[in-house]
């Protein structure tokens, strides 16, 4: 085997080991700080390079190099880095654990990049564990009363989708006597050809569906989250409201397509469970998000909404059967993996740019009322107005990149004959202008309580100036990120 394809995922696991050996012996914060951002730098140059169009399992073919894990390995280095300069400062509030902090990060960053590479269920399992573990304890390091409630809520509800999900695979397994995803496929060629798909592998299915939901947030799985993103310290709800859900959403794409895709009818049954699912998404996260008073609360019911809007990709995914040509014209491909990738890099910039401005302000608000935020266009211009175009982004209105991402998902479903559900899915992004531009609204027209100016800090400035940019990038110049995009998600059915 070649270790040489497995070196960024090295660099990162290295350079945990690093950062907490060098906080026994160095004060300085920033010492670990800047070694975490160079090693996730280095590791996302050594991912570019792998980029050549080719498959190359690795480790008895449970993990694959190809352009697909290195897209996503680029984007999951890229927000950890952002992360980590939005952490300067708020690591204040870790005292003697800022050394294990930056670990755990570099440690979830390696998990998200493994289970955007698995492409066997035992190896899935591993790495989702790993991300996920690492994030319960991450969601727990204010240790105050909120953030260690929301850390046990996230771990046993964590445990239980965990189980389920295994559960569900127990039944993959014992319905096609296979762990890698494509001998899964082709014991289900061989099933088509014999009969009909049993009941077992539908219900193997159905806890897959489950499993993964709880970990993107899909409604009924979603009820972990408005409290864990309440009590979470805010750069880990950051984290998890970006990191987490385009894990998740890597692997479901990688396991649907490249187990499940390999035949029409099964393909548009799990399409429509998906198609369902984002229904349901969007309507509960875009209706419990208005009334909210709590900003972190706020986001994550708008992170449960935006997940609905990722599903509807997932369903044009199956219920198109790969029956659309891609705008390189060189593969048949439906659009829905493309754009469920572009759409994962829009909602990354735009919500990192929204929570490192709410880090900002927060921190120096002392609160994360909504009321709070009343006059912040006078207070901090810069601030409002990049917290503004997040939110513009967010509700999908041009020229931000949400807008491209929400154009090319619904473009996907309209192909696949699912223009009911973008019906549905505009009706809700009008609805979420409702509670998005309220922000917008009470930082730019309401009276401010006090005039003191609000300083941003340089590399959290450094970090939001970034993502602005990238985020109006994004809805101008979409074309680059997209046929990068289209050409990675020709290896997701390997």
């Amino acid at each position: 085997m070649n270790l040489s394809l497995f070196v960024p995922e090295l660099i990162l696991a290295g350079a945990a080991i690093a950062v907490i050996l060098l906080d026994l012996f160095v004060r300085q914060t920033a010492v670990l700080r800047w070694t975490a951002v160079l090693a996730l730098l280095a590791s996302a140059g050594v991912a570019v390079t792998m980029w050549n169009g080719g498959h190359s399992p690795i480790f008895n073919r449970t993990l694959a190099v190809d352009d697909y894990a290195v897209f996503f390995d680029v984007l999951f280095a890229g927000i950890a880095v952002m992360i980590i300069l939005a952490s300067t400062g708020y690591d204040e509030k870790f005292t003697h654990f800022k050394g294990e902090y930056y670990a755990l990060v570099l440690i979830a960053t390696l998990g998200m990049m493994l289970m955007a590479a698995a492409t066997d269920l035992i190896a899935i399992y591993i790495s989702l564990e790993l991300t996920s573990i690492t994030l319960y304890i991450l969601v727990s390091f204010l240790k105050d009363r909120l953030s260690t409630e929301a850390s046990l809520k996230y771990l046993l509800l964590g445990a239980i989708a965990s189980a389920v999900l295994l559960y569900g695979m127990a039944f993959i397994f014992g319905t096609t006597g296979q762990t890698q995803l494509i001998e899964i496929a082709r014991a289900i060629n061989v099933s088509f050809g014999s009969g009909a798909i049993t009941p077992a592998l539908w219900l193997g299915i159905a806890f897959l569906v489950a499993g993964f939901g709880f970990k993107i947030a899909a409604v009924p799985f979603h009820m972990w989250v408005p409290d864990v993103y309440e009590g979470a310290p805010t750069t880990v709800t950051a984290f998890l409201s970006v990191g987490s859900k385009a894990a998740g959403f890597a692997v479901i794409m990688r396991v649907f397509v490249s187990a499940f895709g390999g035949q029409v009818a099964l393909l548009e049954d799990w399409g429509m469970i998906f198609a369902v699912l984002a229904v349901l998404t969007m309507v509960a996260g875009n209706v419990m998000a208005i009334p909210q008073v709590n900003i972190k609360r706020l986001f994550g019911y708008s992170s449960i909404a935006q997940a609905g809007y990722l599903m509807v990709g997932l369903a044009a995914i199956g219920v198109g059967g790969h029956g659309l040509t891609s705008s390189l014209g060189l593969f048949s491909l439906t659009q829905g993996e493309s754009s469920i990738m572009f759409f994962l890099a829009a909602y990354a910039l735009t919500n990192l740019a929204a929570f490192v401005t709410i880090i900002v302000i927060s921190g120096k608000l002392g609160s994360d009322a909504i009321a709070d935020y009343a006059g912040m266009g006078k207070r901090s211009p810069w601030l409002a107005l990049a917290l503004t175009l997040a939110l513009i982004s967010l509700t999908g209105i041009p020229p931000a990149a949400g807008f491209m991402g929400k154009f090319y998902i619904f473009s996907a479903a309209a192909g696949s004959d699912l223009l009911w559900l973008v019906v549905i899915a505009a009706i809700n992004s009008v609805i979420s202008a409702f509670y998005y531009l309220r922000v917008v609204k009470v930082m730019w027209f309401d009276e401010a309580p006090s005039r003191e100016k609000i300083t941003t800090p340089a590399l959290p400035g450094i970090a939001i100036f970034l993502c602005s940019l990238g985020v109006l990038a994004l809805g101008i110049i979409p074309g680059a990120l997209m046929r990068l995009a289209e050409y990675a998600a020709m290896m997701v059915s390997f």
